[in-house]
């Protein structure tokens, strides 16, 4: 098929051609074909800037010079809140990031752009702490979860690392007991001493010998969980030896009755970007 010829205004009495048809009309209006296929073998040598409508994808297409391209509908691609409109080869949608991220250039994605976490490595991107402010006793010798002593966290990127700071006050006097305590991420022992034989193990105790005071026992853990999963870190506790219980958050009594004290517990875990 000719070329078009761009632009002409005839004037009456003008004897249009073939070539003036060819050139001036069919080269440069918009062809409709029911097919790509129609439309190749209507076509044997497609010109630049010839645009054509197939019924069979209801869509508008110009020959480029190497090949028919989609005309640009003008439909937006964006279906959810926080969408980003972009461009790879035609427009394209980029779905919101998690929360967190950030948008950061990328060459190997197709529109050049990805949402990932923020750069740079010590930087704390989230913080959940957990206090807690009542009272817990157990006399069970095996780990039981310290209630309300949790905190849950999701990762933004599986290349983070969580700190994870728990502090336990209480009191372990009661049948001669000692509170060992036990660092959790979901059902996974952390923070745990290699090698303890038969000893109870965790990351401390309490053991008074005054069943009116308060005593405490601390752990600071850098945890490597590599997942973007939900995860929750939590404190159990045992009656580590003897016979009897301990306490979270208060002292036991002594033989003249004498008041309780009374303190308060605590885990903080914060993600850490790589």
């Amino acid at each position: 098929m000719a070329a078009g010829l761009g632009y002409k205004e005839f004037s009456t009495g003008d004897v249009l051609t073939a070539a003036d048809a060819n050139g001036y009309l069919a080269s440069q209006v918009v062809m409709v074909f029911a097919s790509a296929a129609a439309r190749t073998s209507a076509i044997a040598s497609p010109q630049e800037g010839m645009i054509s409508f197939r019924k069979d994808a209801d869509a508008m297409e110009y020959y480029s010079g190497s090949a028919w391209v989609a005309v640009d509908s003008g439909t937006s691609p964006l279906t959810t809140k926080g969408d980003l409109f972009t461009f790879s080869t035609t427009n394209a949608r980029l779905g919101v990031g998690t929360n967190g991220h950030v948008l950061t250039a990328d060459s190997t994605q197709a529109t050049g752009i990805k949402w990932a976490a923020a750069a740079g490595g010590g930087k704390v991107l989230q913080v959940v702490s957990t206090t807690k402010t009542d009272t817990f006793t157990s006399s069970s010798t095996t780990a039981v979860d310290v209630t309300g002593l949790s905190a849950s966290i999701t990762p933004s990127s599986a290349t983070s690392k969580i700190m994870v700071y728990a502090t336990v006050n209480g009191n372990g006097l009661t049948g001669s007991n000692a509170g060992m305590f036990v660092l959790l991420r979901d059902s996974t022992q952390i923070a745990y001493p290699a090698s303890p034989g038969s000893r109870s193990a965790g990351f401390g105790a309490i053991y008074i010998d005054d069943a009116a005071q308060l005593g405490s026992t601390s752990v600071n853990h850098l945890d490597s969980p590599s997942s973007t999963s939900a995860l929750t870190y939590k404190v159990q506790g045992f009656a580590a030896a003897g016979s009897g219980s301990f306490y979270v958050n208060r002292s036991s009594t002594d033989a003249n009755s004498a008041s309780f004290m009374r303190g308060v517990s605590s885990i903080t875990v914060m993600e850490i970007g790589a």
